[in-house]
């Protein structure tokens, strides 16, 4: 379980700004920084972050905002958890969920120590003498890596007899520390290599970080198999992970597409020939956690190459239960003559195949033909052989929304009505495919996508949205004169459409002081009167301004942020959402104050409503009559007029 206290660790060790910057361009203007918005497409720059509070903004398209979490989870798309693994991973944080269920040695003393292992097998590879380097390299050579290659792609040679163990004690590492990265083994009391006489090809995690290896034999040895990879660790899950990921991810977000093959040297002959979205998984089948992956990127096409015999259509066959797990469209590409891609490539070359990506098939459509294939349709025993095929393929999509498509498609195949169809995929056991790793994290709860309602009726979900503006390039600079007014067309709160326009005036203005309350709360004290004294459209955000003004003198803009959080837990996307005050006006008092008083002539508004409503129905509350207690009611409705007016003159003269 991720405490408290591991949440404000990961976010007080995370630069926000360096973090954005990654993928978006910035340029400060006045305490904040805009650039264009990563989450969808523009030209003029409307997304914000506020360093010191820690929010950000999408004014454009987007109109979402949240906190650091938030933005790694639309980022990256993952879950609130996930979202923290992710950061404190970055900051070499150990959260206090992995030091309880570990007490073997540090996940960053594993990297380094694999880290180290990589730097000397791809010294032995380059540099080594004897039998071992030499076949290694002439392997790698035969299949036309040079020495280029190994050194873009850090490949290596394992020696074995020890070597390995030697030269890491050498440099500081322990025993524990080489067998928990699964560089060691211990029998009997000793400890020795884990790779024997083997090319070795090194596997990074998403940040580049040395977290495995795959090791492929050089000589036939008995017994031995011709694929040796790293087990299971502390740093590394065969199933969570792909191999190339990381140099592959931008070309992947970049194009919107991703390339699924089956080997090392394939996703290397690959990247070399100019085809860098390309990875693959890591001694296993294809898993839900490698679809996640490639959906981080955005892809809208995973197109998998398969070999065109009998293993390549089961992988093909298993990578069919992912197929209504993402929005990206699973496609597939059989190379000629059965060909692996790095054959092909050596033998027609880059420009060959690019056509053929183009014209990849549906996954779904290679997997039908290909087991269909099988029967002779033309009597009616090979179709009911062909149905019961089919039923298994698709079993594991009997609750998908899918299911009737599918079942309608393999009744036009088979001539035969789609309910039967239906009922045999229904029927049909879903297979457990032994070489997919569990998860157990897998399905974790969506527990930031939650709704809140209040007694407004308001909703806001994950990502609110408020009001739409233009860029700041577009934005006029602040205008005394000017109102503060809502267009009739502007998006506002989702479930706020059946507000009137004055109320959905006021949530706009209340959701603007609030964001000065986080920003500059020292001078919005000065106001903490009036304020009190406010009716609000929602009740939220009543509780998250008290929340904010019961800080102690002198917090930081983060710990009023933190206060809002600590009562409303979609606080830090409401904050995220203010213009007037971040916007580097010369005169942020003056600014206040047009906030304030906005907020006020609503909430004024608001009395007024209330005070009509009770004269016209006549309830009123007290042991006056009726009659002195109407008097009352009008003369609070007077002064509440007066107020309104001046007000109103305030808001449209500056003064």
């Amino acid at each position: 379980m991720i405490t408290d206290e591991d949440k404000e660790r990961v976010r007080q060790a995370t630069d926000f700004v360096t973090l954005v910057s990654e993928t978006v361009e910035l340029k400060p203007r006045g305490q904040d920084y805009w650039g264009c918005c990563p989450f969808h497409q523009e030209k003029s720059p409307s997304f914000k972050i506020n360093p010191s509070t820690g929010l950000w903004h999408c004014f454009g398209a987007c109109s979402e905002g949240g906190d650091v979490f938030s933005y790694v989870m639309k980022r990256e798309n993952l879950d609130f958890p996930d979202a923290i693994r992710y950061l404190a991973d970055k900051a070499g944080i150990t959260l206090s969920e992995e030091a309880h269920v570990s007490k073997g040695p540090r996940k960053n003393r594993l990297i380094e120590c694999l880290t180290e292992a990589e730097n000397y097998f791809h010294s032995m590879l380059m540099r080594g003498r004897g039998e071992g380097p030499e076949a290694a390299r002439a392997y790698l050579s035969g299949r036309g890596f040079g020495a280029g290659v190994c050194k873009r792609w850090k490949l290596g040679y394992a020696p074995g007899r020890g070597a390995l163990v030697a030269h890491l004690r050498k440099c500081g590492f322990t025993t524990q520390e080489m067998v928990a990265a699964n560089l060691a083994v211990e029998r009997n009391g000793r400890i020795s290599d884990w790779f024997y006489d083997r090319v070795m090809f090194p596997i990074h995690d998403e940040q580049g970080r040395t977290i495995a290896f795959g090791g492929r034999i050089t000589k036939k040895v008995e017994n031995a198999p011709k694929y040796l990879n790293t087990r299971d660790t502390t740093v590394f899950n065969k199933g969570k992970h792909l191999f190339a990921y990381d140099v592959a991810k931008e070309t992947i977000a970049a194009q919107s597409e991703a390339i699924i093959c089956e080997g090392y040297t394939d996703v290397i002959a690959m990247h070399e020939a100019g085809f860098t979205n390309t990875v693959a998984a890591l001694g296993t089948a294809f898993t839900s956690e490698h679809v996640k992956l490639i959906d981080r990127q955005r892809a809208r096409k995973i197109i998998c190459m398969f070999d065109g015999d009998a293993a390549g259509q089961h992988a093909a066959a298993r990578v069919i239960k992912f197929i209504d797990k993402t929005t990206a469209a699973f496609l597939c590409v059989v190379l000629p003559n059965n060909q692996d891609p790095m054959e092909f490539l050596a033998e027609s070359g880059a420009e060959k195949l690019r056509p053929i990506l183009d014209s990849a098939r549906p996954l779904m459509d290679f997997v039908f033909d290909a087991t269909t294939a099988e029967f002779d349709l033309s009597v009616p025993g090979g179709r009911v052989k062909a149905l019961e095929a089919l039923a298994s393929l698709l079993a594991p999509l009997k609750t998908s929304v899918l299911l009737s498509e599918y079942a309608l498609r393999v009744a036009d195949l088979l001539h035969i009505d789609a309910e039967e169809a239906k009922r045999a995929i229904k029927a049909a056991p879903i297979q457990d495919d032994a070489s997919n790793f569990r998860t157990s994290k897998s399905a974790r709860k969506q527990s930031q996508k939650m709704s809140y309602n209040t007694s407004n009726n308001l909703t806001y979900t994950k990502s609110p949205v408020y009001v739409e503006a233009p860029s700041y390039d577009e934005v006029p600079p602040y205008d005394e004169a000017s109102t503060y007014d809502v267009p009739a067309d502007v998006r506002v709160p989702s479930g706020t459409q059946g507000l009137s326009a004055e109320d959905r005036r006021q949530v706009n203005s209340e959701l603007e002081l609030l964001s000065a309350m986080a920003t500059n709360l020292s001078l919005v004290r000065e106001y903490q009167d009036r304020i009190a004294d406010f009716v609000w459209a929602d009740a939220r955000h009543q509780t998250m301004a008290w929340a904010m003004l019961a800080t102690p003198e002198g917090a930081t803009p983060a710990q009023v942020v933190a206060a809002a959080v600590a009562v409303e837990p979609n606080a830090a996307a409401i904050l995220s959402s203010g213009r007037v005050i971040s916007e580097g006006n010369s005169d942020t008092r003056r600014s206040l104050e047009f906030i304030v008083d906005t907020v006020d002539y609503y909430s004024v508004q608001r009395k007024l409503r209330e005070i009509r409503s009770n004269l016209r129905s006549g309830s009123y509350i007290g042991e006056q009559s009726d009659e002195t207690l109407a008097e009352e009611q009008l003369a609070a409705a007077q002064a509440l007029q007066t107020r309104a007016l001046e007000l109103g003159k305030r808001l449209t003269s500056g003064q």
